[in-house]
């Protein structure tokens, strides 16, 4: 049995896996909405932000234990990587609970997206073949670009659905100009990559809690059943339009109950990222999105716990954290490994 935490930018998440070599089943899961990326302020993640982190994972740690399992394996992302102070904070985060953290780059984030998407997809006998795999998180968005089944391209943009709520929206819900100002973003975050500026996609794959709970507006309004993987591009925009907020005008209180309803732990940042998915729906020319329970917790898993990785781990890990690369750090101060 094993521990996964993922200490993202808008939530932490535990998945406790029963695993044997190549083959795992998620046992249970357990989220709690931090929202890291809210503590950063002038680039710097606060003591508050610290605080807050330590607190869930000595939770975790409480939880790990009482359910005997000694191996938990922390990751992190946007929000502490790209802090100014990630180095300083990590350590401390570290110190005080005594768990090896390692914080993945962008392109490692996306990359193992893709390998826990890829595996959930060999273990129900399908495959990935061309398109574009979206993962909506905190304060990043990662995007993947793949071919007969491998990889053509990794990235991430530093655009999420939680850091644009706090940087673009000034009420619970954004207003037309708010909105605007959102999908510029993205497409600013977009333009100077080439690889991104070409090409459509008819189908995108989507990861992360942000789509996850756009799917779960999308099923309730229009009356579809709760098992529906598949958000259709108009009925995003047709979502994204009911729940305008005209400025200067207060929110109806049936929006507000529908939204605290079915998605009360993302009441401020699932319009941000609708209106982020929405932008790339757009901008790649896709019909849909099939929103799918896999990613970055099952890759970390399966890259760095149950495969070779697994003794990378132990031996880059092992060590404090030094140096800050271009890309991310673990705790060796080496680059997060590429495939």
């Amino acid at each position: 049995m094993y521990g996964i935490v993922d200490l993202g930018s808008n939530s932490v998440r535990l998945n406790i896996y029963k695993a044997d070599d190549r083959h795992f089943s998620l046992v249970m899961s357990r989220k709690e909405s931090v929202g890291l990326a809210s503590y950063v302020k002038n680039g710097q993640m606060t003591s508050e932000g610290i605080e807050r982190a330590c607190y869930v994972l000595h939770d975790f740690q409480t939880l790990l234990r009482d359910f005997s399992i000694r191996e938990m394996h922390v990751f992190a992302t946007a929000a502490l990587r790209n802090a100014k102070n990630s180095r300083a904070a990590v350590e401390e985060i570290m110190n005080r609970t005594g768990v090896e953290i390692k914080v993945l780059s962008g392109e490692a984030e996306a990359e193992l997206d893709f390998v826990g998407v890829s595996h959930a997809m060999e273990r129900a006998a399908e495959s990935l073949e061309d398109g574009l795999m979206v993962d909506i998180g905190g304060a990043s968005t990662e995007l993947v670009i793949y071919k007969n089944g491998a990889i053509r391209k990794k990235t991430s943009i530093p655009i999420g659905s939680l850091n644009t709520y706090d940087a673009y929206v000034s009420n619970i819900l954004p207003t037309r100009m708010e909105r605007k100002a959102i999908k510029q973003a993205v497409l600013d975050a977009l333009k100077d990559d080439a690889d991104l500026n070409y090409g459509s996609y008819s189908i995108i794959c989507g990861i992360g809690g942000s789509i996850r709970a756009a799917k779960k507006l999308n099923n309730y309004l229009f009356q579809l059943a709760p098992d529906n993987t598949r958000i259709k591009a108009p009925n995003l925009k047709k979502m994204i339009k009911l729940f305008q907020n005209d400025e200067g005008a207060a929110i109806p209180t049936e929006t507000l109950d529908v939204l605290l309803s079915v998605v009360p732990d993302r009441v401020r940042t699932v319009l941000p990222g609708m209106i982020i998915l929405n932008t790339l729906l757009k901008h790649f020319k896709s019909e849909w999105v099939e929103v799918t329970k896999a990613g970055v917790r099952d890759g970390y898993l399966y890259r760095y716990v149950l495969q070779s990785g697994k003794e990378e781990e132990e031996n880059v890990d092992a060590e404090p954290v030094k140096e800050e690369t271009a890309d991310g750090f673990n705790t060796s101060g080496e680059e997060s490994p590429q495939a």
